[in-house]
């Protein structure tokens, strides 16, 4: 039995799933925000240790920015004490800042070892058995204990069972999930599935058009977390004359800044302080750039709202 090929009734099956048909190359405005009405939200990743949150901080009350949310212990909250968790929830609340950290051990860490290996890394990172399904679980129920109320999941399985406890009150129903770049989606069929899953956020593929944004954002609701400077392992690029474009057509977005050599570099306990310190600073100077391009080039795009209220995963202290 033969099939016919016929791109129309394909693109219109994917729009009546709610997915474009193809990538919106007319960059519609979004009309989605954040509840307090802003288009945007300024996000720092890899704040790896209090001394790296409290040079952060600093620079930001410095230059008079505003970070709103922040990645907190990239390597794994598995290596950090109970003292050091608290301590990071403590300085978060204390300024109204959104933090999500990673509950470990990540694949990195664990016994897989596929995804370091140059073809192994197409498998994704993704946790390796039901053993370190709940191990992954029981840390995160450890910086739930903390204080710390945001989460960043690389794994959809995880994702599932997470959004399942917080609908059955197992944990808090505050609890925000922000679904990782490593989970690796990069259209709008995909970001709808982690949406219906449960996430509050997603983090798709860095590397995307304008018109696949687009498309992406007309697909779902939540917020797209979204890459403006990226480490140099991993392209390396620095979109800041895009954030306009970007805030118009994917609003609600947090603007992502994640500058450095490689991950591998950052995100292991033995890195140097003095350079994860040095490093916050330069992100948040940053995002001060950032701001300065949205207010010479689009500064409706800078809202009262903006830089006010976060609302997703602020620990409870």
């Amino acid at each position: 039995m033969g099939f016919e090929f016929k791109f129309s009734e394909i693109q219109e099956f994917m729009e009546k799933m709610g997915v474009p048909g193809r990538d919106a190359y007319d960059l519609p405005t979004s009309p989605k925000r954040f509840p307090d009405g802003a288009l945007y939200r300024n996000e720092i990743s890899s704040i790896e240790r209090p001394s790296t949150m409290r040079a952060m901080q600093d620079e930001a009350r410095k230059l008079k920015v505003r970070v709103h949310r922040v990645i907190a212990v990239t390597m794994g909250a598995t290596l950090l004490t109970m003292d050091e968790l608290r301590e990071l929830a403590r300085m978060a609340a204390g300024e109204g800042t959104e933090l999500v950290v990673l509950p470990g051990p990540r694949v990195m860490w664990d016994i897989g070892r596929m995804s370091s290996t140059p073809e192994g890394a197409y498998s994704g990172i993704r946790v390796r058995g039901s053993d370190y399904l709940s191990y992954t679980l029981a840390d995160l129920f450890r910086c739930l204990e903390a204080g710390i109320r945001g989460f960043l999941v690389w794994d959809e399985g995880l994702l599932m069972i997470l959004a399942e406890m917080r609908r059955q009150g197992k944990i808090p129903k505050e609890t925000a999930l922000k679904v990782s770049v490593f989970t690796g989606h990069a259209n709008g069929a995909g970001a709808k599935v982690i949406q219906n899953l449960g996430a509050d956020t997603l983090n798709p593929l860095p590397d995307l058009t304008l018109p696949m944004l687009a498309a992406i954002r007309q697909s779902i609701d939540i917020p797209m977390d979204l890459h403006i400077s990226i480490f140099d392992s991993q392209g390396g690029w620095y979109r800041v004359w895009e954030v306009p474009e970007i805030c118009r057509i994917c609003a609600p977005c947090y603007l992502k800044q994640e500058p450095g050599r490689s991950v591998a570099e950052l995100c292991k306990p033995w890195s140097s302080e003095a350079m994860l310190a040095d490093l916050a600073r330069q992100k948040v100077r940053n995002v001060q750039i950032m701001e300065e391009l949205i207010q010479r080039l689009h500064p409706e795009l800078i809202t009262p709202e903006s830089g006010q209220k976060s609302t997703l995963g602020v620990p409870v202290v």
